[in-house]
């Protein structure tokens, strides 16, 4: 009997505390996943801001490059991935990795799923600084070994794309200026391309600058080291991204179907040309297309 009635007041003791814990379980979550909520819209809220600007040029921009009589393009910048070189990333599998290993952190990262990988790493850094101090950059470089390791396999297996080198040796012996920028790490560009800096003058991979697009700085530093106004400079990319970069700095845009984007896509993010591949601009002359250009250029500016 007694051991009964001590086993009874165990059991009123211990369900009120595990209620306790239970409840304290669920607020900590909630808690948790209003910090993600308020860290995701300031993000957001940044991102939508930077949109506008994409979308609504400044007046002391170029209006638009549609509109100029005529074209004198002294350099053109690459994205890689997608442009000039076929990385197969499995980004499911890395946006996998980030969250899990934010998880593992106590942060649940429900709410991040739909911001880039990067801006997704950053938020959990953030999140992480606030709710864990001094963890932060054991987090962070824990989600980069992940990202870069994904990356790496990929550039192993990847290779250029049909005629790039061609392509980049000609636009050398027309004297243009040529650079390319990527949100992928250095390591995996020179896996991929080993000699790419005997074929362009500049690479800027997310390792050489603090920001990385869609953050136009990553373009303007490229410019800035060509000493080149926008007017002078085509941007080529397989994403909408690049074309609304290009258009931002007031640079010819060139939207290229090695990617995931179709032509309407990137008209419609402000593709000023519209090509099969990069390696056809070895067909294009220093000045505006006209139509003695091959057929498999799609000029937005020329009526159809």
């Amino acid at each position: 009997m007694t051991t009964l009635q001590e086993t009874g007041k165990c059991l009123l003791i211990w369900r009120p505390l595990k209620n306790g814990f239970a409840a304290a379980q669920k607020s900590f979550s909630l808690l948790v996943s209003w910090h993600i909520i308020i860290i995701k819209y300031r993000m957001l809220n940044s991102i939508s801001e930077r949109q506008k600007t994409f979308d609504s040029p400044p007046a002391n921009h170029f209006s638009t490059v549609m509109q100029r009589s005529n074209l004198d393009l002294k350099a053109f910048v690459f994205d890689f991935d997608g442009t000039i070189a076929s990385l197969i990333i499995d980004f499911q599998e890395m946006r996998r990795a980030v969250l899990a290993q934010l998880k593992s952190f106590g942060i649940p990262g429900d709410g991040l799923r739909d911001l880039y990988v990067l801006e997704m790493i950053a938020a959990g850094k953030q999140i992480i600084a606030e709710r864990f101090p001094g963890q932060e950059n054991i987090y962070f470089q824990q989600a980069d070994e992940l990202v870069r390791g994904i990356e790496i396999n990929a550039a192993r297996r990847g290779s250029l794309l049909p005629g790039t080198r061609e392509m980049l040796f000609q636009m050398r012996a027309r004297n243009l200026k040529i650079g390319v920028i990527t949100r992928n790490c250095r390591d995996a560009v020179n896996i991929a391309f080993p000699d790419i800096l005997s074929f362009v003058d500049i690479v800027l991979t997310r390792d050489e600058t603090t920001v990385v697009k869609p953050d136009p700085d990553h373009l303007i530093k490229v410019l800035e080291a060509f000493a080149l106004p926008a007017a002078k400079v085509a941007m080529v990319g397989d994403h909408t991204m690049d074309m609304k970069l290009a258009k931002y700095v007031g640079a010819y845009a060139i939207g290229v179907l090695t990617g995931h984007a179709n032509a309407a896509d990137l008209s419609g993010a402000g593709a000023d040309m519209v090509i099969n591949k990069a390696a056809e601009i070895i067909f294009f002359p220093n000045r505006k297309p006209q139509a003695d250009i091959p057929v498999n250029f799609i000029d937005i500016n020329r009526p159809v």
